[in-house]
């Protein structure tokens, strides 16, 4: 029996589990080489990637498949390398459809905004959507995000364009701010009309903010593990800078009329908290009632800020936070599930923390259904529209 089995759910956030070498076969000749830099084969990884396959060959280990598919993660999770065996993996989740991220890329593509060579930024970038599209081309229900670098404005319009005519699901782009221009400068509004009109979602995700600045670990005390064991993950400090840069990015979005210009247009934020939601709100409300007067900008709004959020922006909260209270302070047309699959964050049994967390709440059986099925069809637009087509 699949692992969600009594209602509709769509998983708003989901991984590839990349073999070392990934990327390398997408480039483009001439950045192979340069690329290989930052692509280093760590031995390690592919210790932990061999050891999977050498599990996946044992009969008696492919027999729990189902029963499994929640506990195993990384190398480990059924399809999270092999594309064809991720449709399997869909069927024993239960879940109507996954939008799908990079896990290998994630930092390259952070590195490529933070570069001077935006020439490099976009081969990588390209590079990691063929990877995107072809691991998701063997089922419908598999959405790929594709990348769109922001460092260069004439440039982010080409590839939004390259990127949606390739059959994007969704366009990710840096949640933190561009180097030398705001998200909201008035060049990208080519991006935004055409995310709108394709009925395509902007989506941020973990790995393209701020980060936390480094030297608060320099605190005189031994080093601080991960969750995994190492250091470059997420530890109890640095989670805590995850939100700062969707909610200054967001903001200025909004504050700058973006969202005001383009109705239709919505924007995902995944992977990266939802707890920081309902404050941020009521801040920015504040922020517009206090500057109102003296700023053309906020008096061409014609809804407060948290309204827009309602209308068009998308949070997944991670399992451990109290996604309830989020609900009944935000409102019930923002969150939505995510699995993480097959990344640990997403812990071993999603929907029980959740049911609890919307059941401490009394969140109601709208609300409940908004979570886990509507509000990411009202995210996905045309993406879930074709999927519907597909499995008709």
């Amino acid at each position: 029996m699949p692992y969600i089995n009594d209602k509709i759910v769509h998983d708003g956030d989901a991984h590839i589990f990349e073999a070392p070498g990934w990327l390398e076969p997408w480039l483009e000749d001439d950045v192979r080489v340069q690329a290989k830099a930052l692509l280093k084969r760590d031995q390690a990884i592919q210790d932990k990637l061999d050891k999977a396959r050498e599990a996946y060959a044992d009969p008696a280990f492919r027999e729990r498949d189902e029963a499994e598919i929640t506990l195993r993660k990384g190398f480990s999770a059924l399809g999270a390398f092999d594309k064809t065996e991720r449709s399997t993996a869909i069927d024993y989740l239960g879940v109507a459809s996954q939008l799908v991220f990079t896990t290998g890329g994630l930092r390259l593509l952070a590195a490529g905004e933070r570069s001077s060579d935006v020439e490099f930024a976009h081969a990588i970038a390209r590079g990691h959507n063929r990877s995107m599209l072809d691991f998701c081309d063997v089922d419908a229900r598999l959405l790929p995000v594709l990348y769109v670098p922001l460092l260069d404005l004439d440039k982010a319009i080409t590839a939004a364009q390259d990127a949606i005519a390739q059959g994007a699901a969704a366009l990710m782009i840096p949640s933190a701010c561009p180097q030398h221009h705001s998200p909201s400068h008035i060049a990208l509004e080519g991006l935004w009309a055409m995310a709108a009109e394709a009925g395509i979602p902007i989506v941020f995700h973990v790995g393209g903010g701020t980060g936390m600045n480094p030297t608060y670990k320099d605190n005189g005390l031994p080093p601080v593990k991960d969750f995994i064991g190492g250091d470059d993950n997420f530890t109890s400090l640095s989670y805590m800078a995850i939100s700062e840069a969707p909610m200054q990015t967001l903001a200025t979005l909004i504050i700058d009329g973006v969202l005001e210009r383009h109705p239709t247009l919505k924007i995902g934020v995944i992977e990266m908290g939802a707890s920081w939601l309902p404050s941020w709100m009521r801040s920015m409300d504040s922020s517009a009632g206090a500057f109102r007067r003296n700023e053309e900008r906020l008096q061409n709004l014609s809804l407060t800020p948290s309204e827009y959020v309602r209308r068009q922006v998308r949070v997944t909260p991670y399992p451990h936070e109290p996604a309830g209270w989020i609900i009944k302070n935000s409102g019930a047309e923002v969150c939505l599930f995510s699995s993480d699959y097959p990344h640990i964050e997403g812990g071993r049994n999603p929907i029980k923390r959740f049911e609890e967390s919307l059941a401490a709440e009394d969140c109601t059986p709208i609300e409940k259904t908004a979570f886990y099925q509507h509000n990411f069809e009202d995210l996905m637009g045309t993406a879930l529209n074709q999927l519907t087509q597909a499995n008709p």
